[in-house]
């Protein structure tokens, strides 16, 4: 009888992989009608939303074999999705992370799977959709040798309608933490205006971080001359500080001017804004001109940093 009972409950767990695989189109020759399969899609969320990991780490994290995920790298790379650095603390070790083309690829499967989720979600009411969730929970929980550990945050590239937010809490943020005023809003307006209608891919980018599904930092790098780029616009939500979001924002600014071809990278900030002058300091930066002046209805003191590439 138990062996009947239990051999019951094998088929009842296959019954509802069956199902589940066909709600989340699991079985579609290109997952989210893309050209990337399920373990190609989840190679390249690991990469969106680690900071330069090892292959042997995103192999330990899937539970890949070895073989298979060299070939998907290997894929990868050919197709420009990646970049391979030497480890600076192990030599023996490659880092790797998304390009731009590889983040501009992630980016709308990462908005296709938010949306198919959603519109999942939407059928059930609130309660139905809690108790899904619990049972999800509950599933994960009991299978899982350990908790699967939150991703903390991920970076891409712009999209419609993040420049609105990014003036909007230029504004709110820094008139809340530092008493400016609306010209300071209208500064960052016309900054991510110019950059809209004169964007040079190739040597201009925008960054947007992503925690739980909310923007929650952004960054700048535009082109100050042909040979100087210029970091703009650093900001992280008050709430997503202490996760490395800010350091991750500014060297993702040096890797891409590096790659583009510049021989520096400039800055102007405040000294009042200390947190971000950290970022600046450990990412190599060095302060070279400071003057006072009065902007956004404050007396300030303007810095220039320097970073030679």
């Amino acid at each position: 009888m138990a062996e009947t009972s239990f051999a019951q409950r094998v088929a009842a767990v296959r019954r509802f992989n069956r199902f589940y695989t066909k709600q989340i189109g699991l079985l579609h020759e290109g997952y989210l009608e893309s050209p990337f399969s399920l373990a190609e899609v989840r190679v390249l969320y690991e990469l969106a939303h680690r900071d330069t990991p090892t292959a042997a780490e995103l192999g330990r994290e899937l539970g890949l074999d070895a073989g298979y995920l060299s070939r998907i790298l290997r894929g990868f790379a050919k197709r420009g999705l990646i970049h391979r650095a030497p480890s600076k603390a192990d030599g023996r070790q490659t880092l790797l992370s998304l390009t731009e083309k590889g983040q501009r690829a992630f980016a709308p499967l990462h908005t296709r799977s938010r949306d198919e989720i959603g519109a999942l979600l939407a059928r059930l009411s609130p309660a139905e959709q809690h108790r899904v969730l619990q049972a999800m929970h509950t599933i994960e929980h009991s299978l899982s040798a350990s908790p699967e550990p939150r991703t903390p945050y991920l970076l891409r590239p712009h999209q419609p309608g993040d420049m609105g937010w990014v003036v909007h809490r230029h504004g709110t943020l820094y008139a809340q933490e530092y008493g400016w005023d609306e010209r300071f809003e209208a500064l960052v307006a016309g900054i991510v205006a110019k950059f809209i209608d004169h964007e040079d891919p190739k040597r201009e980018r925008c960054w947007i971080a992503e925690k739980d599904g909310e923007i929650a930092g952004s960054v700048f790098l535009v082109r100050h001359s042909n040979t100087v780029a210029q970091l703009r616009l650093l900001l992280v939500e008050p709430k997503a500080r202490g996760l490395g979001i800010g350091a991750r924002l500014v060297d993702e600014c040096v890797r891409f001017a590096r790659h583009a071809g510049y021989r520096k990278i400039t800055l102007w900030t405040n000294s009042v804004l200390r947190s971000a002058r950290r970022l600046y300091q450990a990412a190599g930066f060095r302060l070279v001109h400071e003057a006072p002046h009065r902007s956004f209805g404050a007396d300030l003191v303007g810095e220039t940093w320097e970073l030679p590439l």
